[in-house]
């Protein structure tokens, strides 16, 4: 990939780069970076991240790579408005190169434009950096971007995509300046909020944040709410592997019924408070008796249909934290039999009163849980209306597992 995505950019920009405060060709004297980040997989905990509550993703071997060359002008201009020009080329669309100017100033293109190109992912970041500069620089920036994880598939290429530019304009400003621990988090955030302003995409943390602190063979247990997270790794030695299906559904949580979730969330929360004003988001409940109780009283107060549909979002959000809660210490002791049944409990909370899962998912999930030997549970994984599943095995009942799959 790092291959790819440097012959991309010497195909494009080396000796064909023009300064753009003096129009002259000046390519030595830009700086060379190549950043780097993973897709993931959520173990559990799903749709619970934009409500504050628990997740549990890994980073996977798939990723997100950008290569190119930056620098910084410092001008004399007095104007407190710092600028950035970036052209950039990807090589799922090799031979389009595009430009684009923006600045302190600048404001998130339209909802159509943002659905519309993959470049908005990668402008938005940029933009939450453009804040570390010094008023009135100028930042020139040329990437070319190659990665490998499928896109719609529920493994956060979006999210990679982010954090690798977030990295690479850190190597641009000066890597010693984002060395502290903190600033995984940071990244995490502004990442987000790039997302969310820039793509029109309510997503919460988690897909930014374990692909800018994950490390490798371990699992993080993320707080979505105070942004702490733990590094979970499996009781060793262990013998069990998490088989990854994608159903090639593709889904975007841009557009569609991820938002409506979102929404429906927030508007079972506003309910919520009106018994009990402590509650601030769904991670605040935890009693599914008490959600049950409210329900009933306001469902006799209120004609609203959809009352019924609301709590159910809420009943998925509740128990999936417990769950997620309750799998740290399976992963933690080896209880492989306890996580795979969370995990199957989990899926059929999504299907059901999350109604996230499609025909496609469902399938694939009945065929790893009803296979003969080695499966302990199987669930969707990611955003849903597509995507993938994680199934937890056996290692010695895994390549049987994957055959079956494919077979049927």
């Amino acid at each position: 990939l790092v291959l790819d995505s440097k012959n991309l950019y010497e195909r494009h920009f080396v000796n064909k780069s023009v300064d753009t405060t003096t129009n002259i060709d000046d390519n030595n004297s830009w700086n060379h970076y190549c950043a780097s980040a993973p897709g993931r997989v959520n173990l559990i905990g799903e749709h619970v991240d934009y409500t504050g509550g628990y997740v549990f993703p890994f980073a996977i071997g798939y990723e997100t790579i950008v290569y190119g060359s930056g620098r910084i002008i410092t001008t004399s201009s007095s104007s407190s408005v710092t600028t950035a020009n970036v052209r950039l080329v990807s090589t799922y669309s090799p031979d389009n190169v595009e430009e684009i100017w923006l600045s302190t100033e600048s404001l998130p293109s339209t909802k159509e434009e943002a659905q519309s190109s993959w470049k908005w992912y990668v402008i938005g970041v940029i933009a939450q950096y453009l804040s570390d500069l010094l008023p009135s620089s100028l930042i020139e920036i040329k990437i070319a971007i190659s990665g490998n994880v499928p896109l719609g598939s529920g493994l956060s290429s979006s999210a990679s995509l982010e954090v690798a530019t977030a990295r690479f304009i850190e190597a641009v400003l000066g890597d010693e300046k984002y060395a502290e621990e903190n600033s995984k988090k940071e990244r995490a955030l502004r990442c987000q909020k790039a997302e969310n302003k820039w793509c029109y995409s309510p997503c919460g943390i988690m897909d930014q944040y374990v692909s800018s602190a994950t490390s490798e063979n371990a699992m993080l247990f993320i707080d979505c709410r105070s942004y702490e997270y733990e590094e979970i790794c499996m009781k060793q030695p262990n013998t069990v592997v998490l088989v990854i299906t994608n159903s090639n559904v593709k889904h975007s949580i841009g557009s569609g019924e991820y938002p409506v979730r979102v929404q429906q969330c927030n508007r079972v929360t506003q309910l919520l408070q009106q018994h009990n004003n402590k509650i601030e988001s769904l991670r605040d409940v935890t009693d599914i008796e008490i959600l049950e109780s409210i329900k009933n009283n306001d469902k006799n107060k209120d004609d609203d249909d959809d009352i019924d549909v609301l709590f159910r979002r809420a009943r998925h959000v509740v128990s999936e934290n417990a769950r997620t809660l309750q799998s740290k210490s399976c992963i933690e002791s080896g209880d492989w039999v306890r996580l795979g049944q969370l995990m199957n409990d989990s899926h059929a909370s999504m299907r059901d009163d999350y109604e996230v899962s499609c025909t496609e998912i469902d399938i694939l999930v009945e065929l790893a849980q009803n296979f003969d030997d080695g499966v302990y549970g199987s669930r969707l994984t990611g955003g849903g209306f597509g995507g993938c599943t994680v199934t937890l095995v056996e290692k010695n009942q895994a390549d049987a597992l994957m055959e079956y799959l494919k077979v049927e």
